[in-house]
């Protein structure tokens, strides 16, 4: 792009002098949003959708008159680009910049402020112009831990994403350390991705996605392959890895209902069959857990969580140690607030199978919610205790009121009666 130090600053010569020099980088390339590159940036990398980014700003009318700027409050601006958070001149601006690049902008007024212009500082329907500085940016932090961070290279369609429970078919590229060490298809209920082989963050990351995003997911080791790694993919303990996610389609989780109602009937006809032979029973009670285990999900999604405890005790009455339905438990118990039980069962699902994450990750929340609970109860009877102390005083206050009253009272009787003694008494 041209780089250009001094932009003449009436509207005339500088309309020409983006057109001469100027690059179109709106995506339709209807010069919509002008760019003059006045200082180029330090290296290739550019901001992604979504990332977070820091920069200095300084609006300007075509005559030259400056309405905005960043440096003048010395504090720089912070959004996350392509997100509809800013002006559309800016979403689109600034993800053609790179890290120190400062550039200008001409901007039309649908890119900028309309039609409308802004009260007292921009008249209707004008183009402004913005030079801007790249300070940083970052990927979206999917989890407040910063052990997901999204960078989003192919926006999705629509509004609408994955849901608990949804089924998803994605691509996926895994590497470590620059090598590409996972490259597939593949189809996974949103929840259960490890039965896949997927790890946990890209499975957590599901629902923030768009049908056709294609983004780029940066996994700590929790939500990764943890501190057992991934022997058949050669990955060490404690590694950390990137996951190229492209959400090729999607069916969200809906009509549990009728679900429910199928499921309980396939228990029906299995729990009427007389297998002959042991090999037949062990498959109709395999089929008998799945089904419970099936319906213990439809009523996690519905919010009937003592159904699915209920469903979850019936699988263990034939597998004690059944990994999945001690994690469906411990996540009915947790939405039941029964945090302890709830934690115990998560616990046991890492004694089945240590290297499950995601039990690992509940055991956290579950945590934290006893801790947020211990708290309110040392407000709640702090509180308890100072209103009974308030009671006992007013009520302390009210008794000697009483008591002096009724004293008084006494004292008033008595002396009525004296005096009519001495009057009664002959002199």
């Amino acid at each position: 792009m041209t780089t250009d130090q001094d932009l003449p600053m009436d509207a005339q010569s500088a309309t020409a002098v983006f057109a001469a020099n100027g690059v179109d980088v709106t995506p339709n390339k209807d010069q919509g949003v002008i760019k003059v590159v006045k200082q180029p940036g330090l290296d290739g990398d550019r901001p992604m959708i979504g990332d977070r980014v820091t920069v200095h700003y300084t609006g300007k009318l075509l005559d030259g008159k400056t309405f905005d700027c960043s440096r003048d409050r010395k504090e720089p601006f912070c959004f996350n680009v392509g997100r509809g958070q800013v002006l559309r001149a800016w979403d689109i601006g600034v993800l053609s910049m790179q890290r120190g690049e400062v550039c200008t902008f001409l901007c039309k007024p649908e890119y900028a402020y309309g039609p409308a212009g802004n009260p007292d500082k921009i008249p209707p329907s004008s183009s402004v112009i913005f030079e801007m500085e790249l300070l940083k940016f970052e990927g979206e932090p999917l989890t407040e831990d910063g052990g997901i961070i999204r960078r989003i290279k192919v926006k999705g369609d629509g509004y609408s994403n994955p849901n608990d429970g949804a089924a998803v078919d994605v691509h996926l590229e895994g590497s470590c350390g620059g090598r590409l060490f996972d490259c597939r298809d593949v189809s996974f209920i949103v929840g259960e991705a490890e039965d896949k082989g997927v790890p946990l963050g890209v499975d957590r990351a599901m629902d923030k996605m768009q049908r056709g995003e294609c983004c780029l997911l940066y996994l700590k080791p929790k939500y990764g392959f943890g501190s057992e790694g991934k022997p058949e993919y050669k990955i060490g303990p404690d590694k950390d890895i990137v996951y190229e996610v492209t959400l090729k389609d999607f069916n969200r989780a809906g009509r549990y209902y009728q679900a429910v109602v199928q499921y309980q009937r396939i228990i029906s006809w299995l729990e009427m069959e007389c297998g002959i032979g042991i090999e037949t029973q062990k498959k109709i009670q395999d089929l008998v857990s799945t089904a419970h285990l099936n319906l213990a999900l439809c009523f996690l999604r519905t919010k009937e969580f003592s159904q699915a405890i209920d469903n979850c005790n019936k699988v263990m009455e034939l597998d004690e140690n059944n990994e999945k339905a001690l994690y469906r438990r411990g996540e009915a118990r947790l939405h039941c607030n029964d945090f302890s039980l709830a934690m115990a069962d998560f616990q046991q699902v890492l004694q089945v199978n240590p290297s499950n994450r995601a039990a690992r990750a509940q055991i956290s929340i579950c945590q934290s919610k006893i801790k947020e609970h211990h708290e309110q109860d040392k407000k709640t009877y702090a509180n308890m205790f100072q209103k009974f102390a308030e009671q006992d005083a007013k009520t302390g206050v009210m008794r000697r009121s009483r008591d002096e009253s009724v004293k008084s009272s006494m004292n008033g009787e008595v002396g009525i009666k004296r005096r009519r003694r001495s009057r009664d008494c002959p002199s």
